[in-house]
Parts: structure tokens; sequence; C-alpha cells
């Protein structure tokens, strides 16, 4: 039962992964479609196009091909470390960044707190809504990283002191 959870956290974290990369992918061909703002906001040099949208998309890739660890056979073959403490990271810092943004709206909702000038059209704009959508999704994708290094870790503990 373990296992399985482990591998469906696994699977899921995967899917939020790709979710990620790919947009950054068509973004940086000059496609604005579910960009939370305005894509030609973005600073118009080489650096900050290979690295804001090329280099997170290829990061998101990395991190989707290591979320299949969990799904995989081959994840006995790793160190233990190897396999929890990305995960534990990777888990907590995207936990904390999709909440955080949650916790900022209802701020915004309950009037507690007003955008600063320099954001307040961003913040107004309809592209806007789509943060929603990306910020679920770092939730979702640490939640499952978390879950798949609990189960990983548990899985991992039995099988070292059985030996």
């Amino acid at each position: 039962m373990m296992e399985k959870r482990m591998k469906l956290a696994g699977k899921v974290a995967f899917v939020c992964a790709l979710l990620y990369a790919l947009p950054h992918f068509w973004w940086g061909l000059g496609l604005p479609f579910a960009f939370p703002g305005d894509l030609q906001a973005i600073p118009d040099n080489f650096w900050s196009q290979l690295i804001g949208l090329w280099g997170f998309g290829g990061l998101a890739i990395l991190a989707a091909i290591y979320a299949l660890v969990f799904t995989s056979s081959w994840r006995s073959r790793l160190p233990k470390v190897v396999i929890t403490i990305p995960a534990w990271i990777g888990s907590i810092i995207l936990s904390i960044w999709g909440f955080s943004y949650f916790v900022l709206q209802f701020q915004f909702a309950i009037g507690r707190v007003q955008s600063t000038p320099q954001f307040a059209v961003q913040d107004a704009s309809p592209m806007a809504q789509w943060g929603y959508f990306w910020y679920l999704l770092f939730l979702i994708w640490g939640l499952s990283l978390g879950v798949a290094a609990f189960y990983a870790q548990k899985l991992l503990n039995g099988r070292t002191h059985s030996c």
C-alpha cells in the first residue's frame, strides 16, 4: 500500500513538473497563452529569456525525470539521500510558495493589504487569474513530492532494517 501511494504521488509530481515546464518553452517562443501577466514585460535580453523561460523550463523537465524515481523499480539502486533529501527540499519550497500566494490573495480579499502602485496594473489584469492555476500547481507539486518522500523514506527504512 505504501509503495502504491508513493508511486501515485511520484506520478502527480511528474505531471506537475511537466505542466510547469511546457508553458515556459512556448513562452520562450513568444506565445502568451497562460502567462500570468504581460509577456511583453519580460526584459528582452538574451540572459533574461535564457534563464527565466528556457532555464526554468529545462529545470522543470529535470524535476519531472527526478519524480520518476518514485515510480520505478531502479529506485532501490540509489542511495536513500538521493531519493529523499531533494524531494523534501522541493516539497517544502514548493508548498510554501504555493500556499503563500493563497494567503496573500486572502489578505487582498479582506482588504488587509493592497498592491503597490508598480504592481496594481499587473494585479488588475485578466491574465493575473492564471496565478491561481500556477500557485495551485506549486502547492500540489510540493505536497505530492512530500508524500512521495514520506513513503519512500518509510520503504527505504524498512529495507535497511530487514538486511
